[in-house]
């Protein structure tokens, strides 16, 4: 098994263990994994505090020796890829081979970023007079509060760590609480790289609420960037207007695959399957409603049926599994509350059938007949559930598809070139996957818009949300 990081708080540079601790557990069969600290209000204070003090002495630093410190840190976590990976299974669940390209994945943004602090260009505005200079920089916002999710738990974290350091900011970061282990591990690596005391702080705590609550109120924290849940992220916005603190929110989807009638099918599957399955489906630009042009239903849901039918079900750490566990046993009801439903209402079941509730293993169920007054086509599914549903033309199924208060991703898949830019840019989302089922790139913007969020992270502009722009007007003569 893995080798675990220290399971306590990592706040100005220590590990500060805690008088309460809470379980962390496989979800696969709930054996136990580690007991973390539970960090009080005072820990969290702490770790503002430790940000605070460090945030003048890292916002000095060059950009360029930011960027090396945040080069060797990914070079740390592709070292160490094997074991963080192991570790993720262990308290996500995911297939191991999942975890493996999720460490990959995440220790990319600490590269991209690490580029991206030696361009954090101004300006130089032409003058209205003479004897005038007019300049524009960039400044780091200061202290940040980043709150990530359990899905990817190292991608999510570093994204925003990424950005946030090459900007000029110091965090305190606290992870969900299912797998707060990723996120020490992090910390552990950020040790032996040089990063400074205090410039990262990582705060785990079993309630949610009462921890982003506390930085949320936190006078020395001056952003917040918030991925989860919509309902939250309306909360966290409300409270950080209390001292207009800026905000960042990656929010929930409900992202349409939509299949025009001229599309390569295979190629269609192909991305369907990466589109839905990645992560047990437990992601939040997973494929939700499936959009198929009806003269081209029958073949499409033949062809998904038959590789959907090839996935490997069970407990991530083992080599073959594609599809481990959901995380939680509210995750499995939540899945069968949404089956039961559509089911009810006419849905018919191609392939597989819904959860006992026994067990966090969902094998992948596609259903057909779906309809707008099923509830899984309002909510965020986020599991192993293709739901299928036609569409006339391509006019119904843009409105289909923009039938939604989200708008993080779409997909859309056509070989026709003007129809691929049409109905893209008339989809209602901050992203769309043309002919691609994965859409996320550290060096691309993501974020969504409605329901979904507001802010971008990753590219060049995810730097922008954790800096300043200061215009300075000089009389040179």
């Amino acid at each position: 098994m893995s080798e675990l990081p220290p399971c306590d708080a990592f706040v100005d540079g220590r590990w500060v263990p805690g008088s309460q601790r809470f379980s962390v557990k496989d979800p696969f069969d709930d054996a136990l994994i580690a007991e973390v600290t539970d960090s009080d209000d005072a820990m969290i204070d702490a770790a503002v505090d430790a940000a605070a003090r460090a945030f003048p002495g890292w916002k000095r630093r060059p950009g360029p020796e930011r960027g090396r410190l945040l080069a060797q840190l990914a070079q740390r976590m592709l070292s160490a890829e094997r074991r963080l990976a192991e570790l993720c299974t262990r308290e996500n669940g995911k297939a191991l081979k999942e975890s493996i390209a999720e460490v990959r994945y995440a220790a990319s943004f600490f590269s991209w970023f690490a580029g991206e602090a030696e361009r954090t260009y101004g300006e130089t505005i032409p003058a209205s007079q003479p004897g005038q200079r007019l300049t524009v920089i960039r400044e780091p916002v200061g202290p940040a509060a980043l709150i990530t999710p359990w899905n990817f738990p190292y991608a999510m974290l570093t994204r925003k760590i990424g950005a946030a350091l090459a900007a000029g900011c110091t965090i305190v970061a606290k992870p969900a609480a299912l797998t707060p282990l990723s996120a020490l591990a992090l910390a552990q690596l950020a040790e032996t790289v040089g990063i400074p005391p205090g410039v990262i702080n990582i705060v785990p705590a079993a309630d949610g609420g009462r921890a982003g609550g506390r930085l949320c109120g936190a006078a020395a924290i001056r952003k917040i960037s918030f991925t989860g849940s919509t309902q939250v992220g309306m909360v966290l916005m409300r409270n950080a207007a209390a001292d207009l603190k800026r905000v960042s929110l990656e929010l929930g989807g409900n992202a349409p695959f939509v299949v025009l009638a001229d599309a390569d099918i295979d190629a269609a599957v192909s991305g369907a399957m990466v589109a839905k399955f990645r992560n047990t489906g437990q992601s939040c630009v997973a494929a939700n409603r499936f959009i198929v042009d009806a003269s081209v239903a029958d073949t499409f849901t033949t062809k998904l049926c038959a590789s959907v039918a090839r996935l490997v079900v069970g407990r991530g750490l083992d080599p073959d599994v594609d599809i481990g566990p959901l995380v939680d046993d509210a995750s499995v009801a939540k899945v069968k509350r949404l089956l039961e439903d559509a089911i009810g209402r006419g849905a018919k079941v191609l392939l597989g059938a819904p959860p006992d509730g026994k067990t966090r293993l969902v094998a992948p169920i596609v259903l057909a007949g779906i309809t707008p007054q099923m509830q899984l086509w309002r909510e965020e599914i986020f599991g192993p559930v293709v739901a299928i549903r036609t569409a006339a033309d391509e006019a119904d199924a843009i409105a289909q598809a923009n039938d939604t208060e989200f708008g993080l991703v779409s997909y859309l898949y056509t070989q026709n070139g003007a129809r691929q830019i049409r109905v893209a840019e008339a989809m209602e989302s901050g992203m769309v996957g043309v002919n691609e089922g994965l859409v996320s790139t550290p060096q691309a913007p993501f974020g969504g818009i409605k329901h979904s969020g507001m802010g971008r992270e990753g590219s060049r502009h995810g730097i922008d949300d954790y800096s300043n722009l200061k215009y300075i007007a000089t009389r040179i003569g």
